[in-house]
Parts: structure tokens; sequence; C-alpha cells
């Protein structure tokens, strides 16, 4: 059994006083808090470099949290560590004549699956076993509600990138407190497609789908326990039930989906009865690429497309269905797009990798990848403005926790409310 420390539980009596000190005094970031119901106690996260700090607030009478802040008062509650399979390491713990709390794992925080090891065997510490979590496999799916239009993020799955690639100027030291890296210098993202339902049925990018070969994999850390086609399953939707594949570009962590190999090898479309929708200039710039881009295309994506007269191309920016438009960004390629959903009065918009993450809100925190970065700051600087004054519901891609949330504004500095 390996174990790797993931955070420090502490338990709080005044939440408000407690993020006095981490936020405000330390400048530390934290996350939106989430119930876990099984235990009445409200967890908020802290990253702090490659760990985090979890502050514990009881919601109800009946929490172990309460609890111990009537008897011992607030402080440190546990330390929790991470493995990668919780059964095997219960059992091999109790195989050596440990006493636990639980035998069998619960649901935990983002997802995770916890188990508790009793204090007296661990010489007074409480400590947490946990697997999976915020980088685990996400399959709830949430729809939402946009007029006419059901929006509904999906997941390819998690992978890693370098941090320094991901925020180019910003130094080390201020993007580690949001997204911890790893040994690697890599940090945790997601790959998200969104499904609309509407006048048809959409997907705007497909992640990296199954193609690529193993070493690749391992650069990129994939997941290899998720898949889209299980979180279109969870869904209710079939690849053969997309009438729409939508491009925001052709980099081959949105696009590598849009294909796969058939029994034979063969490198066909993978939403049989769809028609893709691409830009012309990005699929000319993808088919011809340069020293600086050639990392991020793969012709075996989107060529086999055009190959089998399924691949659409638009020229300026145009509605793809009703209530779907795209608009140019640039920046991060020349002819990146993000997507404007638009019904019943209000917007959402899926952001690709104009802003990847809730971290990229921030105007200089932009992309080392983005070939033209001052066209995204330009960009950015008037979108954010109009995110903020319309109440755009905003689909982050690549955030590893967050899929969807509203920009917020409080004392001249930018943040993301989630949905």
């Amino acid at each position: 059994m390996k174990a790797t420390l993931d955070h420090i539980g502490i338990a709080v009596a005044d939440l408000e006083e407690a993020l006095k000190f981490y936020r405000e005094a330390l400048g530390l970031e934290v996350e939106a808090p989430e119930d876990v119901a099984s235990q009445h106690v409200r967890a908020h996260f802290i990253p702090a470099g490659q760990t985090a700090l979890e502050l514990l607030e009881a919601t109800a009478d009946e929490s172990p949290i309460a609890k111990y802040v009537a008897k011992r008062g607030p402080g440190l509650h546990h330390i929790t560590l991470r493995v990668d399979d919780i059964r095997a390491a219960l059992a091999q713990i109790k195989a050596k004549g440990v006493r636990l709390i639980d035998e069998s794992p619960r649901p935990g925080a983002h997802g995770s699956l916890v188990a508790f090891i009793h204090p007296s065997a661990a010489h007074g510490v409480l400590v947490e076993l946990k697997q999976g979590g915020q980088e685990s496999t996400e399959r709830v799916v949430r729809p939402v509600r946009l007029g006419d239009l059901e929006l509904v993020p999906l997941l390819d799955r998690h992978f890693r990138l370098d941090g320094g690639a991901m925020f180019g100027v910003v130094p080390k030291p201020l993007w580690e407190k949001r997204l911890p890296a790893d040994e690697r210098n890599r940090i945790a993202m997601a790959m998200r497609p969104l499904l609309v339902r509407g006048d048809r049925l959409m997907i705007i990018d497909a992640g990296a789908g199954e193609k690529m070969d193993p070493k690749l994999q391992e650069i990129y850390g994939f997941d290899r326990s998720e898949s889209l086609d299980a979180s279109l399953a969870a869904a209710g939707v079939r690849a053969e039930d997309v009438e729409i594949v939508l491009a925001s570009h052709l980099h081959f962590d949105h696009a590598g989906g849009f294909t796969k190999k058939d029994p034979s090898g063969a490198i066909v479309p993978r939403f049989p009865r769809a028609r893709y929708h691409a830009n012309r200039g990005e699929f000319e710039d993808a088919t011809h690429p340069h020293e600086r881009n050639r990392a991020s295309y793969f012709d075996e994506n989107y060529v086999p497309l055009r190959d089998a007269g399924v691949l659409e191309f638009w020229d300026e920016e145009r509605t793809i269905m009703p209530g779907v438009r795209v608009r140019r960004t640039g920046g991060h390629t020349r002819w990146h797009h993000i997507v404007y959903l638009e019904s019943g009065g209000r917007t959402a918009v899926f952001a690709a990798d104009l802003m990847p993450t809730t971290a990229h809100v921030d105007l200089p925190w932009i992309m080392g990848y983005d070939l033209y970065p001052v066209e995204t700051l330009e960009f950015k600087r008037a979108f954010l403005r109009e995110a903020i004054e319309r109440e755009y519901l905003i689909f982050f891609e690549h955030d590893p926790r967050i899929a969807a949330g509203y920009i917020r504004e409080k004392d001249r500095r930018l943040y993301v409310e989630p949905l």
C-alpha cells in the first residue's frame, strides 16, 4: 500500500473567524464549500502547495465535529492519506491488527471514498484514508436549464499539464496556491465537453479520446479509469444520438474524441450520425502546423472527418443551431472560438481555452500555450466586463473541480461563484 498526504482536517467553531485568518491574513484561496451529508459537516478546502487544509464546520448537533469542538475545542482534527485502493488498504491494515473506526469506506467530500483509523492505533492521531476525490471520476450529471436549452457538463477524463505553461508569466508561488503541482510540475486538469439539448442534440468539443499512444498518455497523466462514453451514458446519451459536434478549436484535448479506431484499426467518426462543425481557418492551421503548435495538432482527429464528408466549415461567426452561436476570440490559436448559448433571456458561455480554469479569470493569468497572448488579454478584458454585467454562466472546460459558475467582482477583485 502506498499512501501520500492529501490534506489536514481542522475543526472550527467560528468559520468566519477562521476564514479571516486563512484567507485574509495568509492570503490563501478558499474553495467553495461542500456539505458531506453522511457526517453532518461542511468542508472548506484550502489548497496549500502539494497538499491542502480542510476547515470542518458542523451542520448539526449530532455531527462528530460538533462533539469534537464541544469536548476539545477547535483545532487539528485529523490527517488524511490518499491511497489508490481503499478497500485493499483497509484489508491490509485490518490483517495487521490495527483498530479501525470504518471497516468499509463511506462517501466523503468531492466524490471521494473515506475510512477512519482509530486514534488509539496511530498514537493519538485520527487518520483518514481517502480514495479518489477532486481528481476522480465525476459521474453525477447535473443538467442546467437555460430557457429552451438543457446544458449538461460532461467529463472525458482528468489529465495533467505543466503548471508554468498553463499560467505563462504568473510566478509559481502565486498559481500553486490555487492548483498545486506534482513532482513533475504538472497540475490537475479536466476535459469537460458540453452536451446541449435543444433543437437538436449537440456536443461541444469531445476531449482527447482513446487514440493517443501510451507514452503521451503517461506524459499527460491521463486517468484511464474515466471516459467520455461513461459520462454520456450517465446523461442517457449514446454516441449514435449526437447530431452536431462543434469544435471550439482543434487541439488534441478538445478534438481527439471526434474520431475513434474501428475494429479493423481504421480511424472513423466517433459520432456516426453527426455533422461536425469547425472553423475553416482553424482547420488550415491544424493541417499545416509549425514548430510552435505542432505538439497540439494531430491529423487523425479531424482529417478523417473531412475525408468522410461529415465536416462542415464556417468562415465567419455564425449560429450553429437555434440558441447556439460561435464567437472568435483568437489568442490561444488564431481561430479559437467560444460558444454562446442563449435562451429564455439568459446566456451561458462555453469558454474553451479563453479561460480554461477558474484561476484564469484574472486578466494577466494567460497560458504560455497561447500563440497570441496580447490578443487573449484584449478579448478577455472586454469579455469579463460583459460577463459580469450580464450575469453570464461560464462553463470552464479544464477546471478540475468547478464545471461552471458566475464571475463576480468584489473590492476590484474577480472571483468565480460556482454553480
